[in-house]
């Protein structure tokens, strides 16, 4: 069986997919490997440069955005292998990254997903590269700033675990989906991703419902991986804001709203809309029962 499938989802980040696919095919290690790029009906001829200088590569082209948890899901079913990796664009790997996260996996076996260190172009840790679920708790800190104004806090941190040391392996709630290595048996048990996500929040929710059956996630830093943040969502910065509450919004109503006090469930949501804009009062304004909105994923 294959060791490694490699899924990547593009939309129009031609450059940076060329990039990230010369950076994978200088890994190094004693391991097999496929990679499959889903092309979302890019405009900027991704699809083209990837035929003509990766012919290895294997290449999906959807004929419209379907968005990234199911273009994500083409690319997982397309391959069977003990490990899956979701990969973003904006990605650059040291050779010895996907070797270094693979012996990770195999020296713990109780992790169903891991991440390594995310770091910026300016050399800062990608917060997102470690993270808690956000519960209506953490979700006020981070809406309110106290987890911005007392980032050391246990209490006030807790969105996105700064007051960790970047450089220790723990686990933690989730990592992101820019880099989320996923262990076979782990997929098979939970299901894939749930594709009412169009953008964000999809590697949140698979955390949320791998730590519910029992597997556990690690952020491995002895792993580092450079990440143009934001470089592939830029082209639509409105879009890519609504996407990101959406995401929140479906987030909580699939797996807090029903035990969320009545008060605190209308304080969650006015954050949300005050934040996300008008657009999201067709969203807010749901009940929280909404079948077309929240539904679980079947393996």
């Amino acid at each position: 069986m294959l060791d490694l499938s490699i899924v990547i989802v593009n939309y129009n980040t031609r450059d940076l997919l060329r990039d990230c696919l010369r950076s994978l095919f200088t890994s190094e290690g004693d391991f097999t490997y496929q990679v499959t790029v889903v092309d979302n009906h890019s405009q900027d001829g991704s699809a083209a440069i990837v035929r003509r200088e990766f012919p290895q590569v294997y290449l999906l082209e959807n004929p419209e955005n379907v968005g990234y948890a199911q273009a994500n899901n083409q690319g997982l079913k397309s391959r069977k292998a003990r490990y899956y990796l979701l990969l973003n664009t904006d990605t650059v790997l040291p050779p010895e990254a996907l070797s270094g996260m693979l012996s990770f996996m195999e020296e713990h076996p109780g992790a169903g997903i891991a991440g390594p260190k995310l770091v910026r172009a300016d050399g800062g840790l990608d917060l997102a590269c470690r993270r808690s679920f956000p519960t209506p708790e953490v979700s006020f800190y981070r809406l309110s700033g106290l987890s911005r104004l007392f980032p050391r806090s246990k209490r006030f941190g807790r969105y996105n675990l700064t007051y960790l040391d970047p450089d220790q392996v723990a686990e933690v709630d989730s990592v992101v989906g820019a880099f989320m290595m996923i262990r076979g048996e782990t997929l098979e048990e939970v299901g894939h991703l749930d594709e009412e996500f169009f953008l964000y929040g999809e590697d949140l929710d698979f955390a949320y419902r791998a730590k519910k059956v029992g597997w556990k996630v690690y952020y491995n830093p002895q792993v580092e991986v450079l990440h143009y943040k934001r470089r592939s969502t830029s082209q639509n910065r409105k879009r890519a804001r609504y996407e990101f509450y959406r995401s929140m919004c479906l987030f909580y109503r699939k797996h807090y709203a029903k035990t969320t006090p009545l008060w605190l469930h209308w304080l969650v949501m006015a954050g949300i809309l005050l934040l996300g804009g008008p657009a999201m009062l067709q969203e807010v304004l749901r009940s929280p029962g909404d079948s077309k909105q929240v539904r679980e994923v079947a393996p």
